[in-house]
């Protein structure tokens, strides 16, 4: 088993990808941490095999951690400007995968890793072709984010509203609050809610036709 720690400032969004590790022939969650020092002691402690790293933590940003780390990494996070990307790249993390994403671009991304990690378990000489093969497999199955015609930008305001909503939302009041269109704020919701980020059901009113709404995935425990 690949064991994994998640590093995440919110613990909900790391209990949601703590679920999407253990859905991943292979894989299992050692443990969690929620701030950069927590993230070094429980490195001490568990001794992972992958690290899952968001940038933005409460005391410090998670690619200092990176840099310090010689344990292999994938960065998970909001993080979109190049020079968090390159900071990345430069510090050795094996993928950069931009939030919000779905379970599948997600489970793609661990089981390049576990290839890439199996190709390079054997001790020997690689020829260049070996070596060309060990850069590539890290991104053997990557994905596109987001899906064509969206915004990774709108994509993250809404999913920031509808953690921070506290209730669940249909698509017209996430519309309305974000001033785009309802059409538009159900499509984003619907690619969330594939995602497994996200929870939908059905409202129903006193009159007319129900309508769908969403709400942040909730961790064990804790209820819609």
């Amino acid at each position: 088993m690949i064991r994994t720690l998640i590093v995440d400032d919110d613990f909900r969004v790391a209990a949601v990808h703590a679920g999407f590790v253990e859905e991943v022939p292979g894989f299992a969650v050692a443990g969690t941490a929620h701030t950069a020092a927590e993230a070094r002691a429980r490195i001490r402690e568990l001794s992972p095999d992958l690290v899952l790293l968001d940038v933005y933590l409460p005391d410090e940003s998670g690619l200092s951690l990176l840099a310090e780390s010689q344990i292999d990494a994938i960065i998970l996070s909001a993080a979109t400007d190049t020079r968090s990307v390159g900071t990345a790249i430069r510090a050795g993390a094996l993928n950069y995968l931009v939030k919000p994403f779905t379970t599948r671009q997600f489970a793609d991304r661990l089981t390049s890793y576990a290839r890439y990690r199996q190709f390079l378990a054997e001790e020997r000489n690689l020829g260049q072709a070996d070596i060309d093969r060990a850069f590539r497999l890290p991104h053997d199955q990557d994905r596109a984010v987001t899906p064509k015609g969206q915004s990774s930008a709108t994509a993250r305001l809404v999913s920031e509203r509808l953690r921070e909503a506290g209730c669940p939302l249909s698509a017209a009041e996430v519309a309305g609050e974000l001033g785009v269109a309802r059409a538009t704020a159900q499509r984003y919701l619907t690619a969330l809610a594939e995602s497994g980020v996200v929870d939908m059901r059905l409202r129903y009113g006193a009159t007319g036709r129900p309508e769908h709404e969403y709400s942040w995935r909730a961790t064990p425990g804790e209820g819609v």
